[in-house]
């Protein structure tokens, strides 16, 4: 069975392929700031300029913000190359939510 960070990995994948996810830092901090996500997951080994920027603005708007993925366990789940997303729907953010409890 898998472990849960292996299923949220899973989760951000179907994410990304259903359109619900939101990637790179522009787009990410847009979506903050309308409130259109619930979660946004920043890459643990992402430079700490980047960490305190999103956990800062996460808090200021009330977002839940996860930093326990590493660069590169991000990139795997997505394909893609990215430090920052966002998960744009209610469904998966719950689901995923839960997952991180």
């Amino acid at each position: 069975m898998l472990d849960k960070k292996q299923r949220v990995l899973q989760m951000l994948g179907l994410a990304r392929r259903a359109g619900k996810l939101t990637t790179g830092e522009e787009g990410v901090l847009k979506k903050i700031r309308t409130q259109n996500t619930q979660i946004v997951f920043v890459a643990s080994d992402g430079s700490e300029r980047t960490k305190k920027k999103f956990v800062d603005k996460c808090k200021s708007y009330q977002v839940d913000i996860n930093c326990d993925f590493t660069h590169q366990e991000l990139s795997l789940a997505i394909g893609a190359n990215r430090t920052v997303l966002a998960i744009d729907d209610l469904g998966f953010s719950k689901k995923i939510m839960m997952l991180l409890s």
